[in-house]
């Protein structure tokens, strides 16, 4: 009796223990089934998430680039509109008669630099030399007329445009030639497409440069078209500066404005200042221009070297064919000879 109490205790027993087994193996399952949906649910949202930052990312991509053709298309026009203005005043430049673009101000505003007199090395005699340099030279015609003179003069060209297409392709031609750089003037309305301005940044300056040289490898002299702000703003001024130090490109200063900064700047980076003493052209009578020849010519004398600024308009050209005589008294030389 005793033995069968004892059985049935045992039975009892193992069917508890195998009660809890399932219970805890069933506990087990449901925990791990938890772990797996929640790494599989987490998987998904994440995988979810990427999907939608794509997306997001695509719809900002789009609307960037819808910006930017807006702007770009607002660009060219107002590009189109400069180049429509400047297209007007080109095409009446040989046909008037009167006072060239170039000068801002009148003939008294525009004071002369001071004359330091040369001084000569020891025993040796030198004549006085000129350089009068021909700006805007743009145009095939520009440089026949001026090659018809037989007068050694530098030729600066304006960079290409819509408008002379051809002026760099014009200058690679020549054995030396200048750049005639557009800079942002006072009171000048039809400035050229591209000219530099006072509020352009160093990089938009270093990439002006760069491009010029690319259009014009041989280049060693600019100076600047109208450009009286420009040339005014000393900041500008050291920023355009150090970009030409670069290529070891020299300034020359059209005097545009009495108040120019440049003998300032190009002290602080050492450098000589190099300036234009007379303008043969503010007026366009050819009696007028030839008065200004013997004025540099005079200059050339009391200082040593002198350098002048004209144009490639018809009665400047005449004024220098006809003082020939007066031009013979000096050295006609490019401006790397001086």
């Amino acid at each position: 009796m005793k033995k069968k109490r004892t059985t049935k205790n045992k039975n009892s027993t193992n069917k508890i223990l195998k009660n809890f087994i399932w219970v805890l193996v069933a506990v087990l399952l449901s925990i791990v089934s938890i772990g797996i949906g929640y790494y599989f649910g987490y998987e998904d949202g994440s995988r979810y998430s990427d999907i939608s930052s794509a997306k997001q990312k695509e719809k900002t991509l789009k609307a960037l680039k819808k910006l930017e053709k807006a702007t770009a298309s607002s660009q060219e026009e107002d590009i189109k509109d400069r180049l429509k203005t400047v297209l007007k005043e080109e095409q009446n430049r040989y046909a008037q008669e009167g006072a060239s673009h170039e000068y801002e101000e009148s003939p008294e505003q525009l004071e002369h630099p001071p004359i330091v007199k040369a001084v000569a090395k020891e025993g040796v005699k030198s004549r006085p030399k000129l350089a009068i340099i021909i700006d805007d030279v743009s145009f095939a015609r520009d440089v026949r007329e001026i090659k018809k003179l037989n007068l050694n003069v530098t030729m600066s060209f304006l960079p290409p445009n819509a408008i002379h297409p051809n002026s760099a392709i014009l200058a690679s031609k020549e054995p030396f030639y200048m750049v005639h750089l557009p800079m942002e003037a006072m009171n000048f309305h039809a400035s050229e497409p591209i000219t530099l301005k006072v509020r352009d940044s160093q990089q938009v300056i270093m990439k002006r440069i760069d491009q010029i040289v690319k259009l014009f490898p041989r280049v060693k002299y600019i100076n600047n078209h109208t450009g009286s702000k420009f040339t005014s703003n000393e900041v500008a001024m050291n920023r355009l500066i150090f970009a030409l130090n670069k290529y070891h490109i020299n300034f020359v200063d059209s005097r545009t404005i009495a108040e120019t900064k440049v003998p300032k700047v190009m002290k602080a980076y050492g450098k000589r200042y190099i300036a234009r003493d007379v303008f043969l052209d503010h007026k366009m009578e050819v009696d007028y221009v030839k008065g200004q020849i013997r004025e540099a010519v005079k200059v050339a004398k009391l200082k040593g070297y002198a350098i002048a600024i004209g144009h490639p308009h018809e009665n400047t050209l005449e004024a220098l064919r006809e003082s020939k005589d007066i031009l013979s008294q000096v050295d006609l030389v490019q401006i790397n000879k001086i």
